[in-house]
């Protein structure tokens, strides 16, 4: 599932691993939260973190691409590792293997002026508003703070009219360049983030549920406002979300993971026309229908059972614990990534 389009991609993600190896003797769940590495050790991920007993398999071999100018969507289950995949790529982790190529480079293997030139242009919008800004630092400095790391500014002035800007660019008042994050809604305070991410004028940002910690009213701005900037500025997006419809509406691409791997990826204009994977159809039963009449009417896919532990993940497909559908091979090999034509992949023997 490495390729979706003919041309030369902006990222290619190729074999990607992230594994966490336990620290001591409790037990280490791999939450899909800004959270998750609570309590891991970092410095023993590496060779040593392969095959083994007290490993976490975050992500376990993925592959995708993203055009530029362009949006993928990365949708599944709390756990999965959509947010380990979003850390690992714009350099938050360090992977256990397989590489991150951006505009022809390994950022894996990159070093020093070429990696900090590179990592300027990958940039991330987290997914809590409250937990990601310092409370003891005034907007003007979180936006202001990458300014200052990339020598972006050659005066305080230029400093601080870039920082207007960029509050203006994102809806919010630049008069307010002084307070502080608590003196801010949840969504005002998403906007303070989507600012300070935009500073160092990157072309791909990570989007980890951007709107998942704001209010419903709120939402659908958080979106257009997404939209516009991509538009504006000539934006990449990769965005991390549960909402399908959300992430229907504003991406090209959907790649959906379970259990640490990529199972389909698909237009977004099939997603919801011709989903194939067994659990894609399971998450998409489970969107809410406006209409009353369709949604009495249609069937819910109910899966049964718990997503397997990811320090232990099953042979075979990682799904079949789980799925109606599952032959004796599902439980014997991993299943073959599968074109079917038209920017849609999948992995799974009962097609």
């Amino acid at each position: 599932m490495s390729e979706q389009q003919n041309t030369t991609p902006l990222l290619k993600v190729d074999a990607l691993k992230k594994y966490f190896s336990q620290k001591g003797s409790a037990a280490v769940k791999a939450e899909d939260s800004s959270t998750m590495t609570a309590g891991l050790d970092e410095s023993s991920v590496g060779s040593r973190a392969g095959a083994g007993r007290g490993t976490v398999k975050a992500v376990d071999g993925i592959s995708f691409t993203i055009e530029s100018g362009k949006t993928l969507g990365l949708v599944g289950e709390s756990g999965c590792g959509k947010t380990t995949v979003g850390r690992t790529v714009i350099g938050l982790y360090r992977p256990t293997a397989g590489s991150v190529i951006y505009k022809g480079t390994d950022l894996t293997k990159a070093a020093g002026e070429l990696r900090l030139r590179n990592r300027r242009q990958m940039q991330m919008i987290f997914q809590d508003p409250y937990a990601s800004l310092n409370p003891r630092m005034t907007v003007g400095d979180i936006v202001g703070e990458p300014i200052d790391i990339h020598h972006l500014a050659g005066s305080k002035n230029e400093r601080t009219e870039k920082i207007r800007d960029l509050l203006d660019l994102v809806g919010l008042n630049p008069e307010h360049i002084n307070r502080y994050p608590h003196e801010f809604s949840g969504g005002q305070r998403q906007r303070i983030g989507i600012a300070r991410s935009l500073a160092v004028e990157p072309e791909l940002i990570v989007c980890d549920e951007p709107v998942s910690a704001v209010d419903v009213s709120i939402q659908a701005q958080i979106v257009n406002m997404l939209e516009r900037l991509q538009d504006e500025l000539g934006l990449t997006y990769m965005i991390i979300a549960h909402d399908l419809s959300m992430i229907k509406y504003i991406s090209d691409y959907v790649a959906v993971m379970y259990l640490g791997k990529i199972v389909e990826l698909v237009t977004s204009e099939n997603l919801y026309k011709n989903p194939q994977h067994p659990y894609t159809k399971a998450l998409l039963s489970a969107v809410p229908i406006a209409d009353p009449v369709v949604e009495r009417r249609r069937k819910r896919i109910l899966l049964e059972g718990d997503v397997p532990s990811p320090m232990a993940p099953p042979p075979g497909c990682r799904f079949h614990t789980r799925c109606d559908r599952a032959l004796p091979v599902c439980r014997e090999k991993e299943p073959p990534v599968t074109d079917l034509g038209g920017g849609q992949w999948v992995a799974c023997h009962n097609l």
